[in-house]
């Protein structure tokens, strides 16, 4: 075996799955052959998580029954609603309350304790009921922290467009609610990216869902993964403040040795197909509002980074400018983030639970050998 490390387990393969496929050098992205552009203009989010979990498109009946399924799921227990209400009067963090309110969620779950961690239609229910109560507990620990009573969920609205009702207490638009149906699309599954294997560490120790899940949750919280979106608003809210020109702005952060949020990716070596859609998009909402100062500024910043320093930018640069056009809080954007990707990780963790064995890699030792013990008195 070698000794060759890997920092990062970069360019390890380490499963095979069904599931997506990054094409780096092409910029390309599928999902189960899918091109990603026809999935985001064509398909809704419910058909996606189909796709992902069921392998192929639904038709027309499949859709409707799923959807069905997904929207009797909606609700959550009050014990856990009162947790959620705990936290946001705690201002808690949004994605510490999302982890502690999913790992909440296996308590109430009428699968949990009484089925093979391997059943696979056990897991599947498990995974549906997570991904429809997490936009339940976003929107209500975003009203509660506000000072308002969260909005019953709806039935008869979709996956995206319930969501935004639950958040701001009226039907969106219906620019809106296919905006972020979109967004939710090109955030469903990306590989193995850190949330997505975590989330595969866990069940492949034949944990439960739930337990795979909140792992995912919390390796997405950091900033190098979701939480660069949120980073990348921070970074153009701040240009603006300062009235200054983007590019004297950004050659000013990285004199100082900041980096540029949104920019490069581990994969890609071009510019990421969902930045694409996602700054078209931008700049749609900013021309609907007559103010397209916010998709402007990201387009000098990107020419620049591109130019100067070969980088391109990812899904994060663009979903940061859509997601505020859109009244979405800057530090629910990770949490929404958690709220598409739950797709690609009950997808990934049905898979690992298909063919299972222990992800148990190995560390190359560099610390000191042969050291003679001495005892306790005599140090």
């Amino acid at each position: 075996m070698s000794d060759e490390v890997k920092k990062g387990l970069e360019g390890v393969v380490v499963a095979e799955s069904a599931l997506s496929h990054i094409d780096g050098d092409a910029g390309k992205l599928i999902y189960r052959g899918y091109a990603i552009e026809d999935l985001a203009r064509e398909a809704s989010y419910e058909e996606v998580l189909y796709l992902l979990w069921h392998g192929s498109l639904p038709n027309r009946d499949e859709l409707d029954s799923f959807s069905e399924s997904m929207a009797d799921e909606r609700s959550v227990d009050e014990d856990v609603l009162s947790t959620v209400r705990r936290l946001a009067e705690a201002d808690a963090d949004p994605m510490a309350a999302l982890q502690t309110t999913v790992s909440m969620l296996s308590a109430y779950d009428p699968d949990d304790s009484e089925t093979d961690p391997e059943d696979y239609e056990a897991n599947l229910r498990k995974g549906r009921r997570i991904t429809a109560k997490i936009p339940t507990i976003i929107a209500a620990f975003d009203r509660i922290r506000n000072g308002d009573e969260p909005v019953e969920p709806r039935e008869d609205l979709g996956h995206a467009e319930n969501f935004l009702y639950m958040l701001n207490g009226e039907e969106p638009d219906e620019v809106l609610a296919e905006t972020f149906d979109m967004a939710l699309v090109l955030h469903a599954d990306h590989g193995l990216n850190a949330s997505t294997f975590s989330s595969m560490v866990t069940s492949s120790t034949l944990s439960g869902v739930h337990s795979a899940i909140t792992s995912a949750i919390g390796t997405l919280a950091g900033p190098l993964h979701g939480g660069a979106n949120q980073n990348v608003m921070k970074m153009l809210k701040e240009v603006d403040d300062a009235d200054q020109d983007p590019v004297e702005w950004v050659k000013n952060a990285l004199d100082r040795g900041e980096r540029v949020m949104g920019m490069g990716h581990r994969v890609y070596n071009i510019k990421d197909p969902r930045a694409k859609i996602l700054g078209e998009k931008s700049e749609e909402l900013g021309e609907a509002a007559g103010d397209t100062k916010w998709y402007e500024m990201s387009v000098a910043i990107e020419e620049y980074m591109q130019e100067e320093k070969g980088l391109a930018p990812n899904v994060d640069f663009y979903s940061a400018s859509t997601y505020y056009q859109m009244g979405i809080p800057i530090d629910v954007y990770t949490p929404i983030f958690a709220m598409s990707r739950v797709g690609g990780w009950v997808g990934h963790v049905l898979e690992q639970y298909d063919d299972n064995r222990l992800i148990r890699p190995r560390a190359k030792y560099v610390g000191p050998e042969s050291q003679e013990f001495v005892p306790l008195d005599e140090r």
